[in-house]
């Protein structure tokens, strides 16, 4: 991943910088710092989509870093392994994607797709009316990585609740880059205190309390393949996933190692 995140890695000739990346073995060329890189080729495995509802506090990242907990440390300790879909920041919560769907992940999360994703998000201070036509019309940020300008896409927003002190709203965007809607309220005056997804294309939090998470169902599937228009969708059947009997999948049993804080 860091290697991904500093552009030394290439897939069929173009630099990949967003996460996660996954490649076929068997008609993909990699290269990292213009060395080829020889592939084992290993069985197909089997597509698995998780729904997750992440707490605060736990990282979308599959790399082991000290006393982190990761988003996949809440699956079962012997769950096949899937990448999670876009990110959450660690103060941030809500829906959460995760998968081993390489071509689902890079059209779910790309702009282009346009799949919308929502927020539901409480800051500091009363909204005005010309805040809220900023973020509406798109406003510059700076990229991070790259420290080029970029002009956000255009939002939708309902505000919910109004007062004085605190303002609680509903974001809706089509793009998702790093920590876009903090960075695009932070720049109209205002601090973010709590922010949730909620909503992910067709998906929604429904009946998923914080750290749980289940298995898509095969409708769900097929309407996240639809919302990114992707050209061969599964099959209309169950997933399945072999745990050992005492790791069954409503559990939510925690991946535990020696440095892994309490939960």
């Amino acid at each position: 991943e860091r290697m991904v995140e500093e552009g030394r890695i290439t897939v069929n000739g173009q630099t990949v910088t967003r996460l996660p990346v996954m490649v076929d073995p068997q008609h993909d060329r990699v290269t990292i710092d213009g060395q080829p890189v020889r592939l084992r080729r290993r069985p197909e495995e089997p597509r698995v989509y998780v729904l997750l509802n992440k707490p605060r506090h736990v990282y979308c990242t599959n790399r082991a870093q000290g006393e982190q907990r990761r988003a996949i440390d809440l699956l079962p300790r012997d769950f096949p392994r899937v990448f999670p879909v876009g990110r959450l920041d660690q103060d941030s919560r809500g829906l959460l994607l995760l998968t081993n769907d390489g071509e689902l992940t890079y059209r779910l999360t790309h702009p282009k797709f346009e799949v919308p994703k929502t927020y539901l998000v409480t800051i500091d201070g009363s909204l005005s009316g010309e805040a809220i036509e900023k973020i509406r019309r798109g406003v510059w940020l700076a990229d991070r990585r790259t420290g080029r300008a970029f002009k956000t896409g255009r939002g939708v927003i309902r505000i919910l609740q109004r007062g004085h002190d605190r303002t609680t709203l509903e974001v809706t965007l089509r793009e998702g880059r790093n920590r876009e809607v903090r960075r695009m309220l932070a720049k109209v005056g205002h601090k973010v205190r709590d922010l949730v997804r909620i909503r992910f294309g067709p998906l929604t939090l429904e009946g998923l309390g914080p750290g749980k998470w289940r298995l898509l169902s095969p409708g769900e599937i097929r309407r996240l393949h639809q919302a990114c228009q992707t050209e061969h969708p599964p099959q209309d059947r169950p997933t399945e996933v072999q745990l050992r009997p005492e790791a069954k999948p409503m559990a939510r049993q925690a991946r535990r190692n020696p440095n892994q804080l309490p939960t």
